[in-house]
């Protein structure tokens, strides 16, 4: 008799969901942190400010991480809503393996 294996389809949706979400949120807080003060580390290390990282594409890059951070949070949205349409678990039967280490 064939075994059967069940795969849970809405859960695999549901944990990309979550990994976007939780990346988005942390770039989104880094970027709202950068554009409203936050400075480069070379900052620190420069024998005075804003001697390698100029302010304008310190700007540029606090923006792509707004930008970055709101689309893995999008992305995260979609694949949330888009997990309802799918079925909670599916069942197949058990193929075996075609490559086995110890045969």
């Amino acid at each position: 008799m064939v075994s059967q294996e069940t795969i849970k389809v809405r859960g695999l949706a549901r944990l990309a969901s979550a990994m976007f979400a939780g990346w988005g949120g942390l770039v989104l807080f880094k970027g709202i942190y950068d554009v409203l003060g936050g400075q480069p580390e070379a900052n620190l290390y420069a024998p005075k400010p804003w001697a390698f990282v100029s302010e304008a594409q310190w700007g540029r890059y606090a923006r792509f991480e707004l930008v970055y951070g709101l689309a893995c949070l999008g992305l995260a949205w979609y694949c949330l809503r888009w997990s309802r349409r799918l079925p909670e678990t599916i069942k197949r039967p058990r193929r075996e393996p075609e490559f086995s280490l110890f045969n």
